[in-house]
């Protein structure tokens, strides 16, 4: 197949509309943090170029120059990542220990470039002077990507300054592993530098020098975790430096195999460490990027995964605005395609208005927890409308009589519920007529004469699913409150996972006392 974008059959052009609110926020998005970046399809993202999720390693407080002897030292730190729960460090015998940041910057300052030694001052050669055709072999390798690093020129003077530390830690990580090749701890870190050296390149260099120092840290990854098969932080991370070099090629089938083993070592990562929104999140991005590439009969599948993988970051971290933001804009392209194409990717029917709606409730959420973000403000503006204004849900839950919660099957209703910033409550005749034809109960459905039920935000102590006998059949909804349970079903599964994150959404903002700003996105 043709490199070319436009000559390949498998190119899913995205939606005109909302590419041009991504163009409109281009300027804005360049002043974003990098910890903030958010890829997207369809709806605005914050850099085309930007990774799917930042590695953590911050460089931007190390100003190592030689005009500048007297840098307060940092803490000492191995070069991983923070993102991750825990890292990878083993103890070591004395003579084969990973060296930590803090040693390396305090050589570096101190003028020790001996590269024939170990931090402990011993000879790196055996006693006889002969290295083993591992560590020859090895010794190769290490030269390759030195050279590799001594060629990466930087833009500025805090890059260059942030790629000497990065130079001189690589040296030191090469000295281990000629010591000692089975070092994964060095092989991983290594990675690592060469992973944040790719990222320092200059943007008027050749992007072939940001590959193969991509490609090159995909080698110490394999090799660290074929050594240690549970370092799911290296997992992850490779995970990474594959979907920068996968976005490097645009939409080829090159780029769709590198996307193919980025999701893979991302299951890697999530299946050693399922306690990871992170992994979770950039698992969705990458199935993301891949359903744009792969040919239209394997899409649907994908973009439900993503949808998987998305809701299960916010369910591990209610607050984790970048996979709230991510989960609407993955909805928002399956309504695009669902129109175009005329198939729904639901056997429900699930029809474009109703995915364009949950695609703004989590587009909506994600701008109130973090307003002051351009780029969830731009896509808002795109997705508003698509509101059931002024609530922010509306839809259908069957219910029992008020203040009877364990009352016969019989006499449990469907009735048509709303969601503000102030809670779930039965909507009742009046607010009915009021509402849209489209949004609005048949009069058959509305029960008149009973209480309304109703669920105070601050009244909410946990939002789960149900099952239990002595509930109707069907998905049950339970909302634990202080004045006690209240038992609903939803219509479906796939409607009761829309039930449950738009009230827990609803909760957290109130948690993170952002409810004003939520009130003025429906008021």
């Amino acid at each position: 197949m043709s490199a070319k974008v436009e000559d390949s059959e498998l190119q899913n052009e995205p939606p005109a509309e909302p590419q041009q609110v991504a163009d409109e926020d281009a300027n804005h998005a360049s002043n974003e943090s990098k910890d903030d970046a958010i890829q997207s399809n369809g709806v605005p993202a914050t850099d085309a170029d930007s990774k799917l999720d930042d590695r953590p390693t911050e460089w931007s407080d190390v100003q190592l120059t030689d005009a500048d002897p007297g840098l307060d030292e940092p803490k000492d730190r191995t070069v991983q990542n923070s993102d991750a729960e825990k890292t990878s460090s083993v103890e070591k015998d004395e003579g084969s220990r990973t060296v930590t940041m803090g040693e390396l910057l305090n050589e570096l300052k101190n003028g020790d470039r001996n590269d024939n030694f170990e931090a402990d001052g011993r000879e790196t050669t055996s006693p006889y002077g002969q290295k083993s055709v591992q560590q020859e072999e090895h010794m190769n390798q290490n030269n390759a990507a030195m050279d590799l690093i001594d060629s990466v020129t930087s833009a500025d003077e805090e890059g260059r300054s942030r790629q000497r530390v990065l130079t001189f830690a690589a040296r030191r990580y090469a000295n281990a592993i000629e010591r000692n090749p089975e070092d994964y701890d060095a092989l991983y870190n290594w990675a690592l530098v060469l992973q944040e050296s790719a990222d320092n390149v200059s943007p008027d260099s050749s992007s072939a020098s940001k590959d193969a120092l991509l490609e090159e840290a995909c080698k110490k990854y394999d090799e660290a975790t074929f050594l240690c098969p549970t370092l799911h932080d290296a997992y992850y991370n490779w995970a990474i430096a594959i979907s920068d070099r996968a976005k490097m090629r645009g939409r080829t089938k090159e780029a769709e195999e590198l996307w193919k083993q980025a999701t893979k070592n991302y299951e890697k990562a999530v299946h050693l460490n399922w306690n990871s929104p992170q992994a979770l999140n950039n698992w969705g991005l990458a199935l993301q990027e891949l359903s744009a590439i792969v040919p239209a009969r394997e899409k649907q599948a994908i973009v439900k995964t993503a949808i998987s993988k998305f809701r299960g970051a916010i369910q591990l971290q209610f607050d984790f605005h970048r996979a709230i933001y991510n989960l609407g804009t993955v909805l928002y392209g399956l309504a695009e395609d669902t129109i175009r194409t005329g198939v729904s990717a639901n056997a429900k029917g699930i029809s474009p208005n109703e995915l364009y709606c949950q695609s703004a409730i989590y587009i909506a959420a994600a701008h109130a927890l973090k307003p002051n973000y351009s780029v969830y403000a731009s896509a808002l503006k795109l997705v508003r409308s698509m509101l059931p204004l002024p609530y922010l849900k509306v839809g259908y839950l069957i219910a029992p009589p008020a203040g009877n919660p364990v009352a016969p099957h019989s006499d449990w209703k469907r009735i048509q519920f709303i969601l503000n910033h102030e809670g779930l409550q039965q909507l009742n005749k009046v607010e009915q007529r009021h509402m849209p034809q489209s949004l609005s109960a048949k009069s058959g459905d509305t029960v008149i004469n009973r209480s309304a039920i109703k669920v105070d935000v601050p009244d909410i102590i946990s939002v789960s699913a149900c099952a239990d006998l002595t509930l109707p059949p069907g998905a049950g909804l339970c909302i634990d409150t202080i004045h006690g349970p209240v038992f609903l079903i939803a219509d479906s599964w796939e409607s009761l996972d829309g039930w449950l994150d738009a009230i827990r959404l609803v909760y957290t903002i109130f948690a993170r006392g952002k409810s004003d700003v939520l009130a003025s996105i429906i008021g």
